[in-house]
């Protein structure tokens, strides 16, 4: 199985069963993450932490 096997799966599941008011959610989860990620080694860190 692939790593982004889990994002055609997720949408598969969104498609089916209609749960379309999940996606603005994952969105902000994964914006939210990649925000952490990028900015964990900068000198930005210590505000972005103390924010969430």
């Amino acid at each position: 199985m692939s790593k982004l096997a889990i994002f055609s799966e997720l949408w598969s599941f969104l498609k089916v069963r209609k749960k379309w008011w999940l996606l603005p959610i994952l969105i902000l989860i994964i914006l939210l993450g990649l925000i952490l990620v990028f900015a964990q080694g900068s000198a930005l860190a210590p505000f972005i932490y103390t924010v969430f």
